[in-house]
């Protein structure tokens, strides 16, 4: 019964065959890519400590502050003074969501869940 097709139905045959032979050499292309590595220099890094941020935003970047608040408990009765801002377009602010998700994430299967609501934490004394 072969032989009796015609030769546009036999094109048409052999055309999912050559897409299934094409679909799986992409992902070894992409698979191929080497890593490459980026070079830091944090020689003139300062290191400062915030336990605030907050984070405000246009629809091109996201201003994220930080800074010291003296009064963690309660609503503090002074301005928390803001030291760093830093401003990030929405691809970075991603891939630094991720970055920090997987280290909360690692954290937490150390040393256990984090509670970020401080009167859950508070002991009543």
């Amino acid at each position: 019964m072969a032989k009796a097709e015609k030769p546009a139905e036999q094109a048409e045959a052999a055309k999912p065959e050559a897409k299934e032979q094409e679909a799986p050499q992409q992902p070894a292309q992409q698979q191929q890519a080497p890593a490459q590595q980026v070079q830091v220099d944090d020689s003139n890094i300062a290191a400062t400590y915030a336990n605030f941020c907050r984070v405000t935003g246009s629809p091109e970047e996201l201003s994220i502050d930080f800074g010291f608040n003296p009064q963690p408990v309660g609503v503090p009765t002074t301005p928390i003074r803001v030291t760093q801002r830093t401003i990030v377009n929405f691809f970075t602010a991603k891939r630094l969501l991720a970055a920090l998700q997987m280290s909360v994430q690692r954290h937490e299967q150390v040393f256990g869940v984090l509670e970020t609501d401080i009167q859950k934490r508070l002991k009543p004394q």
